[in-house]
């Protein structure tokens, strides 16, 4: 009796040892079958599970500057929470002619959209970008977004980037944010979270970098300048500092607006353009970054 409730015992053990290790196995095979759903890969980023659609099919110019696709025009949804109770936040990066099939396509598909609006001015051809939520098997949402992103140009499945030569001192830029970030070619990525504490939306807990992360990109245009842009997600206590921040070091402010609805407490978007000396443009995101804290 005592052999046979020890081999029970062990058994028990060993089945709930490995239960945390299966269910890792089957997350990762789930957030792959998103992937290929959505024709990219998935990558995990800070708390979620990310999957970029970069908009590479479109050329876009500010004044004589040609906007590289990571600097603005990079469309992504992300996942956190479990494959079977998961929470879909993203953006779509749209042209003017993609708006209105792909919001009647989302609304046919019961894909919430938090928020439509501009990140950039003066771009040609106009860009607007659509910020989607979704709460959900993580699965089905990804079936439903793939067919409203059927309804624009995305390149699908996305090829991966071939390789370029890094033309940005990453150096300088990580130093003078006090942060590191991910380079390729001639273009920086920098994320932060400024606000802390819980920000709830919808009586769910949102995960930080996939609700309200303050990406901030920087693209070298010529050897003596850069373009940076990207949004700074603050408290409403924090709006005035970081705007007197930007305008103090020229850098204009694009956009202010929201990108939840119903969230708690209320935060606040601002969106920026810079243009000028490397280091210029690094100190004024620097002092933006230290005023949204």
């Amino acid at each position: 009796m005592k052999q046979v409730l020890k081999g029970t015992l062990c058994l028990c053990l060993v089945a709930a040892g490995a239960s945390p290790v299966f269910g890792q196995q089957a997350s990762t095979t789930a957030w792959d079958s998103v992937g290929r759903i959505l024709g990219t890969s998935p990558t995990t980023v800070a708390g979620y599970v990310r999957y970029n659609l970069p908009r590479r099919d479109l050329t876009v110019r500010i004044g004589d500057v040609t906007v590289a696709p990571a600097l603005a025009l990079g469309a992504w949804a992300g996942f956190s929470g479990e494959p079977n109770d998961a929470t879909m936040m993203g953006d779509l990066v749209l042209t003017a002619a993609e708006l209105g099939p792909v919001l009647t396509e989302l609304a046919h598909q019961r894909i919430g959209v938090s928020a439509i609006h501009n990140h950039i001015v003066g771009e040609q051809p106009e860009i607007i970008y659509v910020h989607i939520l979704g709460h959900g098997n993580a699965l089905d949402l990804a079936t439903r977004l793939d067919r409203a992103l059927t309804r624009t140009g995305t390149p699908r499945p996305v090829a991966a980037a071939p390789p370029v030569p890094l033309t940005i001192d990453t150096a300088a830029v990580f130093e003078a944010l006090g942060r590191h970030g991910t380079a390729r070619g001639n273009v920086v990525q920098v994320g932060f979270v400024l606000v802390s504490g819980t920000v709830t939306m919808g009586g769910r807990t949102m995960t930080p970098a996939l609700a309200y992360g303050s990406p901030v990109n920087v693209q070298m245009v010529s050897p003596s300048r850069a373009v940076a842009t990207g949004d700074f997600a603050v408290r409403d206590s924090s709006v005035a500092a970081v705007l007197d921040a930007l305008t103090a070091h020229g850098i204009t402010a694009t956009a202010m607006h929201s990108h939840m609805i119903g969230d708690s407490p209320h935060l606040d978007y601002i969106h920026f353009w810079a243009d000028g000396p490397l280091p210029d443009v690094l100190r004024g995101l620097r002092a933006a970054v230290d005023a949204g804290h």
